[in-house]
């Protein structure tokens, strides 16, 4: 490891509390693009793949960078722990492929475009009752909300128990913050995330795939409780769905609006946007490529190979960190600038390609865009009342709270 490149942990969870450390990600592009980074913690250390065409080898080239071997998590699990908690994005083909195909169809362009006027309508709906109010969460009564009450519908969950879901997926997923980490991580090692509130939203899911099979829906719950599926695999499922539906979406509802506060040049154009719905679309993706959701995903070397110059044991554990990419100087011109007219924006935010691209990225965009138009139609003026609350966390780019005040 380069000395001068020894101050930079990203295995330290505080090193992403105040801010993403995009100085830290820029100088490991330029001096050590893949970077071999030591777990002070105890684990085995990690390479960092910083720049962005290195990224999309790693997730296009399955064979080489397994996400099944030593799943997606940076902990170092012991072979039964791996197997307790493995999704389908834990996976390598062909179970892969088989899972996923499941619901693909539900969440094409097409499919998701039948929803347009329902996501609208939940806006408005979600905006009407926070506006209300002068000052308010965003996260908990905006931008938490909208994704939630879309995917809750979609999903199957009952509107009366998504705070449910929320509440559960915050502990679940915030499980390195203080507000949610529990005391032995040790002793749930075989859950998702290593939390025991895994074994809440395991029980949330059976009950509601019992009520399907009773009185089945047109919806996911519903598909799945008739699948063919182990109760393992129906649980991690479940999970999968019901934090990817709400958590990506709403980080990034949040961080576009701190986006378009620090850079008021930029809320002007999108106010103004008018019919330009290039404009409109063109403002989510900047926005996903300015927050990045998901700082990072792992993948573990089947075999001994070579990245960028760098020679990479087989069992060796691989980072691939979308917010650096996102930020790579040779793919997006000024890439520190904010700029709601980006063209072209080839982010990373949903991966960058291959088979685990998020399925859900046409509902968030959608889900993003529409949030904006329609609470800046309502708004005159929006500001902070407090600094953003962020999550202690090197996997999400996620805010707690955000106090606001608006004027209608």
């Amino acid at each position: 490891m380069s000395q001068t490149l020894s101050h930079i942990d990203l295995s330290d969870h505080d090193a992403f509390i105040e801010a993403v450390p995009h100085g830290a990600f820029a100088q490991l592009r330029r001096e050590g693009p893949v970077h071999w980074n030591p777990e002070p913690d105890g684990g085995t250390g990690f390479w960092a793949v910083t720049r962005y065409e290195d990224i999309r080898h790693v997730h296009r080239n399955v064979q080489i960078f397994s996400s099944e071997i030593g799943g997606t998590s940076l902990e170092d699990l012991e072979a039964e722990h791996i197997a307790a908690r493995k999704s389908m994005i834990d996976m390598d083909p062909p179970r892969h492929d088989e899972l996923r195909g499941l619901i693909a169809r539900r969440f094409t362009p097409r499919a998701v475009g039948v929803w347009e006027e329902q996501v609208r309508t939940v806006t408005r709906e979600v905006l009407d009752l926070a506006l209300q109010e002068e000052e308010f969460d965003f996260v908990r009564e905006i931008s938490s909300e909208i994704p939630m009450q879309v995917f809750a519908e979609i999903l199957g969950v009952p509107q009366d128990e998504r705070r449910v879901i929320i509440e559960i997926g915050d502990r679940l997923l915030g499980n390195q913050d203080p507000e949610y980490k529990v005391a032995d991580d040790d002793a749930h090692r075989h859950l998702p995330f290593s939390s025991p509130a895994a074994l809440e939203m395991f029980e949330f899911g059976r009950r509601l795939a019992a009520a399907r099979r009773k009185e089945p829906k047109d919806d996911i719950i519903t598909q799945l409780a008739f699948e063919p599926l182990t109760q393992q695999e129906f649980d991690v499922y479940f999970i999968l769905l019901a934090t990817a539906g709400n958590e990506t979406t709403r980080h990034t509802i949040t961080h576009g609006l701190l986006a378009l506060l620090e850079h008021p040049e930029e809320l002007e154009k999108l106010r103004h946007a008018g019919d330009d719905a290039a404009l409109r679309k063109s403002a989510a993706e900047e926005m996903l490529r300015w927050a990045t959701p998901v700082h990072h995903f792992r993948r573990t070397a089947a075999v001994d190979t070579e990245l960028a110059e760098t020679q990479i044991k087989a069992g060796d554990k691989v980072t691939t960190w979308f917010v650096s990419g996102n930020r790579d100087e040779t793919v997006f011109e000024d890439p520190d600038r904010f700029d709601i007219m980006r063209s072209p924006n080839p982010h990373m935010a949903f991966g960058p390609g291959g088979i685990h691209h998020c399925m859900g990225a046409h509902l968030a965009k959608m889900e993003i865009r529409i949030a904006f138009e329609e609470l800046l139609a309502r708004v005159d003026r929006i500001e902070l009342t407090g600094p953003p609350e962020r999550l202690r966390s090197n996997f999400f780019n996620g805010v707690k709270r955000l106090p606001v005040r608006v004027t209608a």
